[in-house]
């Protein structure tokens, strides 16, 4: 297509927008050359904003264009040429219009894939047409119309973005905005993506008259619209990872969607980015915009519900073929030696990236390893550990996971608080610092696991929060405490949550060989169902199960599963592989203190009072179904209040948890202690023993001693989460 073609097509939708051809023309040539191109089956328009005028930066926004485009070109096929891409200064309101009807509305074609993503500021803004009501708005780029009057300003409104959606001419349409529209009053933690609405601020007419033009417009398509909340006031998160930061959600579903095959439910997904959203400190809990409407049409529900809906081929799928199965990564660039490759790492855990060792090892699907020898932030550098004969080395070849090496000596890190005054800090750093396993950093300035600051309502109290703001149970002290006697008296605490962090680092549900299926159901007689349902998927793909697994009727998940005060709770949990497999369960309560699941020896003599009790391994046989507790009135699991977050790990190896099992029978349970799910009382220990057992025997060359080396045919992790109400 020749320049003058393409700006005399786009000129009528320039004129719409109100842009001249000599604004169009300072984009340069990046967005001309990629409409040049011929028409394919699958298009992509993303847009990241970091830098606005006169408001503070964003940090993450650029990176979730970058997660998104890596996920699209090297896990569902799009070509670079179909991806546009809008960034800073290029993501003005008339631009990203004008690239939307353009690139995406003249382009596609039914039956093409479409994707949508934004990432920056969100807001409300009163109109004039109805000046008793707000909407929702993307904060564009130009946001302020012009330094004269700040009272105009440029947002694209909500109800604009989902009208061009709905225009477009196919059902396989998704878009993603991590973004949120109600700005907290103070933020703790993680950078929210919402801004303060601007009170007397107007929408700029030329907005107004577009939206009034496409409500005229035929519509359709029914998108699919994942939303970083779903609750109207709930924020939306960035946070700092090893080396760059990035909206939590983007971050979530991209790893997410890396990892696992494609026919999945949008429930079934955004229940997984919902329970790694949690892992990231963050209670946002993500939704489909679409599926909000209380006017959900029977199809829509149908395509929510009727797998596959999100990565399929079907209505409002992003393409992928049944076939592929999921991956940790891609090779990005080979270099001149032919033996180093370039790797994009986004497919990893994001708790599990940042201690991601030297010489952990990747599969390609030519079966030939590499090694990994250097990682900052998402990139990493690997050597092919086969170099003589054929190199079979490609750009975009997917990697799988193989050997996880991780830190023997792995910190809980605090961050300060920036409300904290200046001796404050200076005795928190002292105070922390006499713990082993502890360290500081000030909040914004490296990765942290929770942060350490006042109460709002009561200034002169110190408590330990998440760091999306969320006060961690029981971590409060008395008005007027010393920051010393605040952070001796959360000692126990942190070792608690240092001993969480550790077995978080062993999930590994995407990536493990191992055949493996648990369930977690609710047994109540009056409301039995199926609460959520995880498998390691990778596994069936190269294991024949020695006996067909018990079908489960697994209702539609809900992005937050809830179980009620009272519930009778089971696990129910199938070994579909050809060898005995050893399960450990570890958890949160919803105290926020450290549980296990225990399996107690019968004693011997059980007319002798001062026998302690004893605890044994739980066994599953090749092909074998286990129930756990066992259902009798003497081992019942029921969840207790107070109404909160809870979360337990479940561990399985082809070895026994032999060091484990000593650390747990080392503490002093007594006769009367024999429930099925109790206290964890030297949690640190417990994991730390579980590491070694899970540590593989054989060293791996080059290897640091101070290392644990976990091979993923030897071991799976499940991560469970729910809300008590």
């Amino acid at each position: 297509m020749e320049r003058r073609t393409f700006l005399q097509r786009i000129g009528s939708i320039l004129a719409v927008l109100g842009v001249t051809e000599a604004e169009w023309l300072s984009l340069g040539n990046r967005y001309y050359q990629a409409l040049a191109q011929p028409s394919q089956r699958k298009l992509a328009l993303l847009i990241g904003i970091n830098q606005y005028p006169k408001i503070p930066a964003l940090s993450g926004c650029l990176t979730d264009v970058e997660l998104q485009r890596e996920l699209l070109i090297n896990r569902f096929g799009f070509q670079g040429s179909d991806i546009l891409t809008l960034t800073d200064e290029e993501a003005s309101r008339e631009f990203i219009e004008a690239a939307f009807l353009d690139h995406l509305g003249k382009q596609a074609k039914p039956d093409d894939v479409v994707v949508f993503h934004f990432s920056g500021y969100g807001s409300r803004v009163k109109l004039e047409t109805s000046p008793d009501t707000k909407q929702n708005a993307l904060v564009s780029a130009n946001f302020i119309q012009n330094s004269q009057d700040e009272k105009i300003v440029n947002y694209i409104l909500e109800e604009t973005l989902l009208l061009l959606l709905r225009s477009l001419p196919t059902e396989r349409v998704t878009a993603v905005l991590d973004t949120s529209y109600y700005a907290p009053n103070t933020v703790l933690g993680l950078k929210s993506r919402a801004l303060q609405e601007l009170v007397e601020a107007k929408l700029a007419p030329e907005e107004l008259d577009f939206l009034q033009q496409l409500k005229t417009q035929k519509l359709p398509s029914t998108p699919i619209v994942l939303a970083a909340t779903s609750e109207p006031k709930q924020p939306a998160r960035e946070g700092l990872f090893s080396g760059f930061s990035a909206g939590l959600f983007t971050y979530a579903l991209t790893q997410y969607l890396w990892e696992f095959t494609p026919a999945t439910t949008i429930q079934v997904a955004l229940s997984h980015v919902e329970n790694s959203l949690s892992k990231l400190g963050s209670k946002q809990q993500p939704g489909d915009l679409e599926n909000l409407s209380p006017n959900l049409s029977p199809k829509r529900r149908e395509a929510l519900n009727s797998p596959p809906s999100l990565v399929g081929k079907g209505a409002g799928g992003l393409g992928l073929p049944e076939s592929i199965i999921g991956a940790e990564g891609a090779v990005t660039a080979i270099e001149e030696d032919g033996k180093t490759v370039q790797l994009w790492l986004a497919g990893l855990p994001p708790q599990v990236l940042l201690y991601y060792g030297v010489n952990s090892r990747f599969t390609l699907a030519t079966t030939e390893q590499l090694i990994l020898r250097s990682r900052t932030g998402l990139t990493a550098k690997a050597q092919i550990s086969q170099i003589e004969g054929t190199n079979s080395l490609q750009i975009g070849q997917l990697i799988q996971e193989a050997v996880r090496v991780l830190p023997r000596n792995v910190n809980l890190t605090i961050a300060l608080d920036t409300g904290l005054e200046r001796i404050e800090r200076v005795d928190a750093t002292s105070a922390f610092a006499a713990f082993s396993h502890v360290s500081t950093v000030v909040v914004g300035e490296k990765p942290a696991d929770y942060v350490f600051g006042k109460l709002q309502e009561i200034p002169s109290r110190y408590g330990l929060f998440s760091l999306g703001g969320e006060l961690i149970p029981n971590t409060t002290g008395e008005v007027g405490e010393a920051v010393k006697l605040a952070a001796q008296r959360l000692a126990p605490k942190l070792s608690t949550l240092l001993a969480a962090k550790l077995w978080r680092l062993t999930e590994n549900q995407g990536s493990s060989r191992l055949a493996i299926k648990a369930t977690l159901e609710i047994i109540s007689n009056i409301s039995p169902r199926v609460v959520m349902q995880r498998e390691t998927v990778r596994a069936f793909k190269i294991e024949t199960p020695i006996k067909k697994s018990v079908q489960t009727r697994l209702t539609a998940s809900l992005p937050t599963p809830i179980v009620p005060i009272g519930s009778r709770m089971q696990y129910r949990v199938e070994n579909q592989s050809n060898r005995p497999v050893y399960l450990i369960v570890l958890g949160l309560n919803n105290n926020h203190t450290a549980i296990a699941l225990y399996s107690w020896e019968t004693p011997q003599e059980p007319n002798t009072e001062d026998i302690k009790p004893l605890l044994k391994e739980v066994v599953i046989a090749p092909g074998e179904t286990l129930t756990l507790p066992q259902t009798n009135a003497a081992s019942e699991w029921v969840i207790s209040g107070p109404a909160f977050f809870s979360e337990q790990q479940l561990i399985f190896s082809t070895t026994p948890f032999s060091a484990t099992i000593a650390a747990l029978n080392a503490a002093k349970h007594s006769s009367a202690e024999q429930r099925p799910i109790g206290p964890l009382l030297n949690s640190l220990n417990i994991a730390q023993a579980l590491l070694q057992d899970l540590h593989l025997k054989t060293e791996i060359n080059g290897t640091a001693a101070d290392s644990y080396i976990l091979d993923v045919n030897n071991w799976a992790s499940f991560s469970f989460s729910f809300q008590v109400v």
